[in-house]
């Protein structure tokens, strides 16, 4: 009986620290959960995105280093090689350079890849001609430095006078795009031979038959023609009368009338458009385009240039409907063309008051009293006056039939009276 109270009295000795333990195990478990939270669906994106550009870094580095030993590789070949291998380098190098990597390029440059290219481009073997172009074109975009180098390399004097012509219409737009290249740097201190590089374009303008191979000529005569030290030159080569032909072609009017701008405000360009017999109906022709209106504004700007106090050019557009077509863009044409029509139209209008004097109807000579008076010029001022008398009285007449009839015929009046007035301006 004393063991088993003995026993008894303790287990309830042991029953608070067994309690005890149990609220400390029940309560550390939360806090180790605190301190170890699980990873959320938010944090292993994060992981996962950092190895993806670990991996994409080592990857890049990778394709680096093969890319310099690529090139490596092509400039031995280029200096070094027979044409063969000038050849495949020229094709690596094009590719090379027409990913876009604009450190590359001036890489390719400085390792000296562009003389032999330019070499290449004087070959008498036109594909590997056109491996050198093409190559070039890539290591020219985007690269004022790879521009130059090609022009101190001599690339206007290496391609021959006579080449152009024997070209097909893929090798003449590649040209085109390279010369279009090279003409940018007429917008720099970087000064370029213009007896060489106008002939070239305008050759290729007149030969190509694609719109596209224009549009390239035609945007580089655009950049020389911003510049005045090479208007003189254009002018000289006869580029005006080939723009006002391409003028009319609506694909080729806008580059076309934007070099003429540029040409026009010089003395020997303004000359040269009034020569040209096209002018101004090729022009007025333009301005009826109401589908293109910037060919509207520049042919207007064009022809506002040639009016400014120019009285024979301004007959010369009178007589080809002028004045219509300008009612009809100062109405109808875009701001600024309504603009330029406006200011054309008030010249018109001021050269009427100029030549017409005070009034509409015909004037009488002006004779200063005690001035000797021919009996001839007496009689012609009576008739004069008689004449004006009768188309007053016939004007009165006509307007009190109006009021007194309504919309009655008036017309009859004309048999009864002879009337005669002044000609008015056709608008």
């Amino acid at each position: 009986m004393s063991d088993s109270s003995s026993l008894t009295n303790s287990n309830w000795l042991f029953a608070p620290r067994f309690f005890t333990r149990m609220r400390r195990l029940l309560r550390s478990r939360p806090a180790d959960k605190q301190l170890q939270p699980p990873q959320t669906a938010e944090q292993k994106p994060i992981v996962v995105d950092m190895v993806i550009f670990k991996e994409a870094e080592i990857e890049e580095s990778r394709e680096e280093i093969l890319d310099d030993h690529r090139l490596q590789k092509c400039v031995k070949m280029l200096h070094f090689g027979g044409w063969d291998d000038k050849e495949a380098a020229a094709k690596e190098i094009k590719e090379l350079a027409e990913e876009g990597l604009k450190r590359r390029k001036i890489t390719m440059a400085e390792l000296g890849v562009i003389p032999p290219l330019v070499d290449m481009v004087g070959s008498e073997v036109a594909a590997r001609q056109m491996l050198a172009v093409r190559a070039l074109i890539e290591l020219a975009n985007g690269s004022f430095t790879n521009k130059a180098l090609m022009v101190e390399a001599g690339i206007l004097s290496r391609i021959p006078d006579d080449i152009i012509t024997n070209l097909d219409e893929t090798a003449k737009r590649e040209f085109a795009q390279l010369l279009l290249s090279i003409s940018a740097l007429a917008n720099s201190k970087f000064s370029l031979t213009s007896s060489r590089i106008i002939p070239l374009i305008v050759s290729i303008l007149e030969s190509c038959s694609t719109i596209e191979t224009k549009d390239s000529c035609l945007t580089a005569l655009y950049n020389l023609s911003s510049v005045l030290e090479y208007s003189g030159s254009l002018i000289a080569k006869g580029v005006v009368d080939t723009l006002i032909r391409l003028s009319s072609i609506k694909e080729a009017s806008g580059k076309a009338l934007a070099t003429l701008g540029n040409l026009v405000v010089t003395l020997a360009g303004k000359k040269a458009l009034e020569q040209n017999p096209m002018i101004p109906e090729c022009l007025i022709e333009v301005m009826t385009w109401e589908d293109n209106p910037k060919s509207q504004e520049l042919s207007a700007y064009i022809l506002m240039i040639l009016a400014h106090q120019s009285s024979l050019q301004r007959q010369k557009m009178a007589k080809a409907g002028i004045v219509q077509v300008l009612l009809e863009v100062a109405l109808l044409g875009s701001p600024l063309a309504q603009k330029r029509a406006l200011k054309i139209l008030q010249w018109f209008k001021d050269e009427r008051r100029m030549r017409v004097g005070p009034h509409s109807g015909p004037q009488v000579g002006r004779v200063v009293i005690g001035s000797p008076v021919n009996r001839r010029d007496v009689d012609q001022g009576k008739i004069l006056m008689k004449r004006i008398v009768e188309q007053s009285l016939y004007k009165n007449m006509e307007t009190i039939t109006t009021r007194a009839n309504g919309d009655g015929d008036s017309s009859k009046l004309k048999a009864l009276v002879i009337s005669s007035s002044s000609k008015s301006l056709p608008y």
